[in-house]
């Protein structure tokens, strides 16, 4: 799990630098262009995702009766 958490910070990280700096920027002759704004939320919904996937309780409380011969 904290490999998932990790990654949705560097994720959210990038999000915040691309909405507070730019999809991309020049200094000089050098320019950079930062990871595509859409691909990144892409990523940051599969990651949520697959923390909510791990942190669901969803089947803890789930028991399974088999009744033969009626």
């Amino acid at each position: 799990m904290e490999n998932i958490e990790k990654k949705l910070i560097d994720v959210n990280d990038a999000i915040s630098r691309i909405l507070i700096g730019g999809q991309s920027y020049k200094i000089g002759s050098r320019s950079l262009t930062r990871a595509d704004l859409n691909t990144l939320l892409d990523m940051q919904k599969d990651l949520q995702a697959q923390l909510a996937n791990q942190n669901s309780n969803l089947m803890d409380n789930t028991y399974l009766a088999i009744f033969d011969g009626r």
